[in-house]
C-alpha cells in the first residue's frame, strides 16, 4: 500500500439499482428452487445450509454489483464459508481494453498484505533466536536508521513491525503518485533515504502511525539476518513453506502480472482510467511487492492465524493489538496483523493498496476466509467535485464499500 489516503467515485443511481432488482429476484428464485430440490435426497439440515448459502450468494452478488456501480471496473471475491467450501466470484470488467470479465481467482497485486508476509518472516527469525523483538534495530542494521531527531539505537524491531517507530513515511517525500505508472526500479536504500532526511512524525513508542518506511527497514533486516534478498527469504520461509502456488515476489525489473489476471487501472481524481497492470512494483519494496490470487491470500492468512507459519509465542506477539483511531474504522493493529470487527465477529487480516488494486479481507477463528479485490484504488474512480472535502468524503464512502463487501461475504 503506497499510502493510506485514497479517493473513489460516484454512487449507483436509483435507476441502476432498479435495473439490478429483477436479476436479483430471478437469481433468488433459481437458487431457492435448487436448494429445495435437494431436500428430497438430503437432510433438513442440508437443505437449510443450502438455502443459507443461496441467500449469502444473493447478498454477495448484489454488493459486488454495487461496487461496480460505484465506479470500480471489476471485483473479485474468494470466500470460504461455514460449510468449509471455497467459492470464487467475479463482477464487472477485468479488462477494459477487451471488455472481458475478471477471471475468477485471477492474479492481482496485493500491496500491503506483503507486510504480513514480511512480519511473519521476522517473527520466524525471532522464534529461532536470531532476532529479538525488543532489541534496537541498530543491533542488526548498524548506522542504517538515523534521522535528524531519531536513531535506530532507540527504535526496536517491535516498533518497526507495529508502526510505532515515528519514522515518517517515505511516500510523502518522493513521487509515489498512484495516478502515474511507476517504471523505475528502486533499491531499499533509495526508498529509505527520503524518510531519513526528515524529522520523526512523533517520539518513538508514543503512538501508532502507518508508515511504509517501517517495512522497508523490516525487509532490510530480513536480508541482513538471513543473508538472502528479502523476496527470496519470504519465498522460502512463507510462500513455498505452505505451498502457495499462485503467489510470488517479483524479481527486480519484473513489471508483469501473471495470467489469468484482473487488469489494474489508475487515474487522477475525476480523470480517465488507464491500464497500470504492467508497472515496476519496487517503488513499494518490502512494503508491497507481492502478487497473488484471492484464494492464495486466504490460504496465507489461514496458515498464519492457524499457527502453521509462526511459533505460538511469536504469533501471540503479532496478535497484541493497539488502537489507532485515525486509521481504518473498527480495526485494531498488531505486528503486521490487524483485527477487524465485523457484524458477526472478528477477522484477522491486513489489506493492501497499490497502483491499480485494493484488497481487503482475512480469516476468522472458526475457519471462514475472505478476500475482496477491486482493480482500481478508490482515488482513481472518484467523481470530479467542487471541493477537496467533497471528494475526500466520496473517497471514504467508496473505501468503506469495499470493506462492507468483506462483511457481506462472511456474515450475511
Amino acid at each position: 500500500m503506497m499510502s493510506d489516503t485514497f479517493v473513489p467515485a460516484g454512487r449507483p443511481t436509483a435507476a441502476s439499482r432498479r435495473r439490478g432488482r429483477p436479476l436479483a429476484v430471478a437469481v433468488a428464485g433459481a437458487l431457492a428452487a435448487g436448494a429445495l430440490a435437494g431436500c428430497s435426497t438430503g437432510t433438513a439440515a442440508d437443505a437449510e445450509a443450502e438455502i443459507g448459502t443461496a441467500k449469502n450468494e444473493i447478498a454477495l452478488q448484489k454488493a459486488m454489483r454495487e461496487l461496480v456501480q460505484a465506479g470500480f471496473p471489476g471485483v473479485l471475491v474468494s470466500v470460504k464459508g461455514k460449510d468449509g467450501e471455497t467459492r470464487d466470484y467475479a463482477a464487472g470488467i477485468g479488462n477494459r481494453e477487451t471488455g472481458d470479465a475478471p477471471p475468477k481467482n485471477g492474479y492481482i497485486r496485493i500491496g500491503s498484505n506483503t507486510k504480513t508476509f514480511v512480519a511473519a518472516t521476522v517473527l520466524q527469525l525471532v522464534g529461532e533466536g536470531k532476532v529479538k523483538l525488543d532489541e534496537p534495530i541498530a543491533t542488526y542494521l548498524p548506522g542504517v536508521v538515523k534521522g535528524p531527531d531519531y536513531s535506530g539505537a532507540n527504535i526496536t524491531v517491535r516498533n518497526v513491525l507495529g508502526h510505532t517507530s515515528g519514522i515518517p513515511d517515505y511516500t510523502e517525500f518522493m513521487d509515489s503518485d498512484t495516478s502515474k505508472v511507476p517504471t523505475r526500479t528502486y533499491t531499499a536504500e533509495e526508498l529509505l533515504k527520503p524518510a531519513l532526511g526528515n524529522k520523526a512524525a512523533f517520539p518513538v513508542g508514543k503512538r501508532r502511525q502507518y508508515s511504509n518506511t517501517n517495512y522497508i527497514i523490516a525487509g532490510m533486516l530480513v536480508t541482513k539476518v538471513t543473508g538472502k534478498p528479502v523476496g527470496e527469504a519470504v519465498t522460502e520461509r512463507v510462500i513455498d513453506r505452505i505451498g502457495l502456488k499462485q503467489t510470488y515476489w517479483p524479481e527486480p525489473g519484473d513489471t508483469g502480472v501473471r495470467k489469468p489476471r484482473m487488469e489494474g487501472y489508475i487515474a487522477p481524481p475525476g480523470g480517465q482510467l488507464k491500464n497500470a497492470t504492467e508497472m515496476d512494483p519496487s517503488i513499494s519494496g518490502a512494503a508491497g511487492m507481492v502478487v497473488s490470487t484471492p484464494r492464495d491470500l486466504n490460504r496465507f492468512f489461514a496458515a498464519l492465524v492457524g499457527g502453521r507459519l509462526v511459533p505460538a509465542a511469536q504469533l501471540t506477539e503479532m496478535r497484541k493489538t493497539i488502537e489507532s483511531p485515525d486509521e481504518e474504522p473498527g480495526t485494531v493493529f498488531g505486528l503486521g496483523l490487524d483485527k477487524i470487527t465485523l457484524s458477526c465477529g472478528e477477522l484477522w487480516g491486513h489489506g493492501g493498496d497499490i497502483h491499480g488494486y485494493e484488497t481487503r479481507g482475512g480469516v476468522t477463528a472458526d475457519g471462514r476466509e475472505v478476500t475482496v479485490a477491486v482493480n482500481a484504488l478508490p482515488g482513481a474512480v472518484i467523481a470530479k467535485q467542487d471541493s477537496v472535502e467533497a471528494m475526500t468524503k466520496d473517497a471514504m464512502e467508496k473505501t468503506l464499500k469495499v470493506s462492507a463487501l468483506v462483511d457481506t461475504a462472511i456474515c450475511k
